[in-house]
């Protein structure tokens, strides 16, 4: 047995040979998956994966001089490195000498200033210990730089926004509790993602890392190795979530410092695990600035609700085209009347307004959901898939409704969420040259899309409020095959509840057009008596669409809500749900005193219940203006400013979710007549 053993080790032996001779990336990867490489062709290996022979020296046109404004701090860094790494004592100042002298031609080269935290020195000792000439050490250095290590690797940077979507893609229970503690990943993370893991790890876990990681040839590796590291670790996470964030944070990034080299197939088959159960979108849509060349792009990761997916790879997997292992449960959250005149084919219909009009309809078609999306399941329909995308219609004044849909879905700890990028809108537009053919029940004299015109903001509720479905347009040959029968039944009796409670809501009344740049009050906003000589109508029923910011101070002061609803000042205390910009909702609490409001948010963490934070403090006189929706009466806007004459300067709001709102604005509204008199 031995013997054959060795038979076989020597003819892997001379295949990788052949194939390092012959540079063959894919056949490499082949032959090393499940092996270890020997140390004696790790150099050749990695070359070949970073795409490096047969390059030219670049540092024939290197002058010599270490002359930079941190030469000193860079030297520093070297000769502490070069103690890491297990030399020889005699080579220790030959290596530090050498590293100093590389990364001075690369910051030099590139116009960068030498900064410790870059991790540039960390990432550079690995090849060091290959024994390659310096000049071919660089080229791989240089390349590792350009095609593995994303840009912005410092705090609130872009990979670690991308990396928190990717969490909370797989566990938004652990990204919620991470995110209660205020523990953004860029403060455990950095080190990582900036040295893949050098700083933390020992060399052999670093070769048999590298070795993979290399041979996968995926950049976005990296993120679903900090991904495995972090979901292994949720128990511990989470048995320690009374301790102070320092200490968690220290906790989590010591973490990688447990591997053992014998660990490493087993961790990086775990990465492979969530990069294959992860929307391709991921990757495709931040590759250019993260990894390619450098462009200017908005900050809409970080502003996300959650994962995008791009209409290419959800219309792929709703025609059954695509190779992957996601598979997609759509769920359009447009209203009913916009539903029935064009849609997806597998999509389930949950209109988002269930949610502020009928709670109890809404939980009702939320199991709906989860119940047709088991059944598409274990039926291997097209319409079933593990992966929740919801679908909204791409315009901003209706998809803060599906923000706060999609937020409570996350807050249940739903996994696998996301959004359709651009919505049914985009959706019309990239469908646009036969959308009767991909479309269900499209009516271009009836879609909101098609004829606009055909809508105003002020009856389109109401006028579409019949829910009348067009049922006569003929479903594309190439698209009927993957409706799901079960999804439209469901989906159907659901919208039809939806279209009663509707009916039951009257008419809207026309909508303020005024648009007015807002932001959240503030404790030193001036306050005093507003409304002397001014007509007081601060209270009324509108449908504004006004953007609400959520209060962002990290300083905000825990209180015992027990205590604090029973002080001797609290003349009434409502309990709420605050309503943020992006639509997450936090169960909160009113407190009505003499002269002000305090809002409580409920702090979510199950070692603290009781708890809250101390959101804002208005004072009653800065209440200029009261507002509720007439389709969602118990969604109710304050607005804070200042008076001018017979004119208002809005300079903050909040949106709460309020049972019995009519009573509560009752009690609110007497106190601010008391005051202002």
């Amino acid at each position: 047995m031995a013997e054959g053993i060795e038979i076989d080790d020597l003819t892997w032996r001379t295949e990788i040979a052949l194939c390092m001779k012959q540079p063959d990336l894919p056949k490499l990867r082949d032959l090393c998956r499940g092996r270890k490489i020997p140390d004696d062709c790790r150099p050749q290996i990695w070359k070949i994966a970073l795409n490096v022979i047969g390059k030219p020296d670049a540092l024939v046109t290197w002058d010599g001089l270490l002359d930079m404004g941190e030469q000193d701090v860079l030297k520093e860094d070297c000769i502490l490195q070069a103690a890491k790494m297990k030399l020889a004592e005699e080579d220790e100042e030959e290596v530090s000498r050498d590293m100093e002298g590389l990364i001075t031609f690369f910051c030099k080269s590139r116009g960068e200033k030498y900064r410790s935290s870059s991790g540039l020195v960390e990432l550079l000792s690995p090849f060091i210990t290959l024994n390659l000439p310096l000049c071919e050490v660089y080229n791989c250095f240089y390349a590792m730089q350009a095609r593995f290590i994303p840009r912005e690797c410092y705090r609130d940077g872009k990979p670690f926004h991308l990396f928190r979507q990717l969490l909370q893609y797989h566990d938004p229970q652990l990204c919620s509790f991470l995110d209660s503690r205020k523990i953004s990943p860029d403060s455990y993370a950095q080190k990582w993602l900036r040295s893949l893991f050098v700083c933390i790890c020992d060399s052999e876990v670093i070769h048999a890392m590298w070795d993979y990681y290399y041979l996968e040839s995926d950049p976005y590796f990296v993120f679903f190795l900090m991904l495995v590291m972090v979901l292994n670790a949720k128990d511990q996470i989470l048995e320690n979530s009374t301790k102070s964030k320092a200490s968690i944070i220290e906790m989590i990034t010591n973490f990688p410092a447990q591997l053992g080299a014998e660990d490493i197939e087993d961790f990086c088959a775990l990465a492979h695990y969530y990069a294959v159960r992860t929307p391709t979108s991921y990757r495709k849509d931040f590759q250019p600035f993260l990894f390619g060349t450098k462009i200017t792009v908005n900050d809409y990761i970080s502003n996300s609700l959650c994962l995008q997916i791009s209409l290419v790879e959800l219309l792929e997997a709703v025609e059954g085209r695509s190779n992957t292992d996601v598979k997609f449960c759509l769920v359009d959250c447009r209203p009913a009347e916009h539903y029935n005149n064009g849609h997806l084919p597998t999509a389930f219909h949950l209109d988002a307004n269930l949610m502020l009009q009928e709670p109890e309809e809404f939980q009702t078609a939320v199991a709906a959901l989860f119940a047709t999306q088991q059944q598409s399941i274990e039926a291997g329909s097209n319409a079933g898939g593990e992966h929740l995308c919801f679908v909204g219609s791409g315009r901003e004044s209706e998809d803060q409704y599906v923000n706060m849909v999609v937020a409570n879905f996350l807050q249940r700890g739903t996994h696998f969420v996301s959004i359709a990028k651009g919505g049914y809108s985009a959706v019309h537009e990239l469908l646009a040259d036969d959308l009767t053919g991909n479309l269900v029940d499209h009516d271009s004299k009836k879609c909101i899309v098609c004829s606009p015109e055909a809508f105003s903001s002020e009856d389109e509720s109401h006028e579409m409020s019949q829910g009348e479905s067009s049922s006569d347009t003929p479903m594309s040959p190439k698209m009927s095959a993957t409706r799901s029968g079960l999804v439209d039944k469901i989906s159907s009796s659901i919208l039809n509840r939806g279209v009663d409670v509707r009916e039951r809501l009257g008419r809207l009344i026309t909508e303020s057009n005024k648009t007015q740049v807002e932001r959240h009050v503030s404790e030193n906003d001036k306050t005093g008596k507003r409304y002397r000589g001014v007509n007081l109508d601060i209270f009324s029923i509108e449908d504004p669409d006004d953007a609400v910011a959520s209060s962002s101070d990290e300083h905000q002061e825990a209180v015992n809500i027990d205590t604090w609803v029973k002080r001797s000042d609290v003349i009434r205390h409502f309990p709420c749900s605050e309503i943020t910009g992006s639509g997450q909702m936090y169960s909160s609490y009113i407190l009505l005193t003499p002269s002000q409001l305090f809002i409580l948010r409920e702090i979510v963490d199950k070692e603290r219940p009781g708890w809250a934070n101390i959101q804002s403090r208005p004072h009653l006189t800065s209440i200029v203006k009261i507002t509720s929706k007439r389709k969602h009466p118990d969604l109710i806007t304050f607005k804070y400013g200042t008076s001018e004459g017979e004119d208002f300067n809005i300079t903050g709001s909040q949106r709460f979710l309020i049972p019995n709102s009519k009573q509560v604005m009752k009690k609110i509204k007497e106190r601010i007549m008391k005051v202002i008199e």
